[in-house]
């Protein structure tokens, strides 16, 4: 299969690299150093205690990639609208497009069902450019359970998990979803279908929405932000009003809150996506992760004043970070 990966970063690296390496036909749209390493080099891969090169078409301009099988937006959400544009020169007749972003996504409302069928959310989608650009039909969702990190330009690193959740919009087991589910399985990836995508969005996003800006905000772990008890208690607080979110808007949390938590603390001392983005200085996935819920929430007539006032918080440290033009780190000793 032809496969295009937009945005082959730590996740989508990883995900190029090892569709490659069971011999599809990969190209890979990445920029600045990260092509340069991929063009000279090809794209490395450290997994297992071992590195394997993979080699792919690297190029910085998604109109010379052509039509492809499957398109894989491999990059942060708020990264989307500026490409979006352009990913129809990738798409042929029954191209598929795979949406890996965390948190909601732009086109949550299309083929829902519900009484909001078709509606835009502004936080994910400003002005509706990405539905615009990217016909739903061709749409798969899927949410990512992966941890990798860009060691180097053109070196990605595999940390742990190897889950891609899929599922069409409509909840429908179709055969390219299946055939898909395939294709990841067979490069080594778990790729379970689900029955009810947005089910398992909310599941990820949960603990997204208030553990990452907790992090961001605290520079603390999950673990010490689950082991000290005022944080536990506002992620505790927070969670509450997101199920709230969500069940208003048909989704079934099948776990209580505490086992939640208790996934989040079990992990140990990870840094969150956000604290590291925040360290880095780049900039944060506020709006999918958070502002998105707090629009869902107005949708639904659900109040969620724990949830907006950590928002308001966040908002203001990207603010000053972006500001400043630099990262913000506690220094050891």
């Amino acid at each position: 299969m032809k496969i295009c990966v937009v945005g082959a970063g730590a996740i989508g690296g990883l995900l190029a690299a090892k569709l490659a390496a069971i011999g599809e036909d990969v190209t890979v749209i990445v920029r600045g150093r990260n092509l340069e390493a991929v063009r000279a080099n090809g794209l490395r891969l450290l997994m297992d205690g071992a590195e394997t090169v993979a080699r792919v078409r690297a190029t910085d301009r998604i109109a010379d990639a052509g039509p492809q099988d499957v398109v894989v937006l491999g990059m942060k959400a708020h990264q989307v609208p500026a490409v979006a544009p352009d990913i129809p020169s990738l798409l042929h007749a029954d191209t598929m497009v795979v949406t890996a972003q965390n948190g909601v996504p732009w086109w949550y409302f299309m083929k829902h069902g519900g009484p909001h069928e078709g509606r835009r959310l502004e936080s994910v989608d400003p002005g509706g450019v990405v539905a615009a650009s990217i016909p739903v039909d061709r749409v798969v969702g899927s949410i990512v359970y992966v941890a990798a990190e860009m060691e180097a330009p053109g070196v990605v690193r595999h940390v742990e998990q190897n889950r891609f959740t899929l599922g069409e919009l409509d909840g429908a087991e179709t055969e390219r979803v299946q055939r898909l589910a395939e294709l990841l399985r067979s490069a080594g990836f778990r790729a379970p279908i689900a029955r009810s995508i947005r089910d398992e969005i909310w599941v990820k996003l949960w603990g997204n929405c208030t553990f990452n800006p907790i992090s961001a905000l605290t520079h603390a772990t999950l673990v010490d932000i689950c082991r000290f008890p005022e944080t536990r208690a506002l992620a505790a607080a927070m969670m509450a009003e997101a199920q709230k979110v969500g069940e208003a808007l048909g989704v079934e949390f099948k776990i209580p809150i505490d086992k939640r938590i208790a996934g989040a603390e079990a992990v140990g001392a990870h840094k969150t996506s956000m604290l590291q983005d925040v360290e880095a200085g780049k900039p944060i996935e506020l709006e999918a992760l958070l502002g998105a819920v707090l629009e869902l929430g107005r949708i639904a007539g659900v109040d969620t004043p724990h949830l907006t006032a950590v928002y308001g918080l966040a908002r203001l440290l990207a603010k000053t970070i972006g500001e400043a033009g630099s990262g913000l780190r506690f220094a050891a000793g």
